[in-house]
């Protein structure tokens, strides 16, 4: 029997698959594809995991955005409220400080026109006494001058006392 190349191939074949067999290499690629497999589930599960805490992430990041816009909403709030009642105080304060110099100055106008009416009267007293003592030396002697100066003088005094 004559053998050709193709016996000798195919029983080189035959041994190589022995050889395979023997050696367990197929355990061995099954062996690396499950810890292939495994470490891809792995690698799956990790990165489901780590899905799921960024989605975590990102709603707690959302809600705390929320929070922190709700509380910068409050706070240009009570600026806004803490604004308005410092110009109504401040409104008050300028019209009590208006009254209070228009009281003011009525109070030193009236003042000075009490004053000028007083000056006005010491004005007119006195111009009375110096004509009413002119009139008297004109008219009346020595001695009832001297008595009517003086009744006049007490008079005066007591009127304005």
């Amino acid at each position: 029997m004559q053998y050709d190349a193709t016996f000798f191939a195919f029983v080189g074949l035959v041994l190589f698959l022995a050889l395979i067999a023997y050696l367990k290499v197929p355990g061995m690629m099954a062996k690396s594809l499950d810890a292939r497999a495994d470490n891809i589930r792995e690698e799956l599960a990790e990165a489901k995991r780590l899905r799921e805490e960024a989605q975590q992430l990102l709603a707690e990041y959302r809600a705390k955005r929320k929070q922190a816009e709700a509380e910068a909403q409050a706070i240009v709030a009570a600026a806004e409220r803490e604004a308005a009642a410092l110009t109504e105080e401040a409104r008050q304060k300028t019209e009590e400080f208006v009254q209070r110099r228009n009281a003011l100055s009525e109070q030193k106008i009236k003042q000075a026109e009490t004053d000028a009416i007083n000056a006005v009267r010491s004005a007119a007293v006195d111009l009375a006494i110096s004509a009413a003592e002119t009139l008297l030396k004109q008219k009346v002697d020595a001695q009832l001058q001297s008595g009517l100066f003086n009744s006049s003088v007490s008079e005066v005094k007591n009127r304005l006392n």
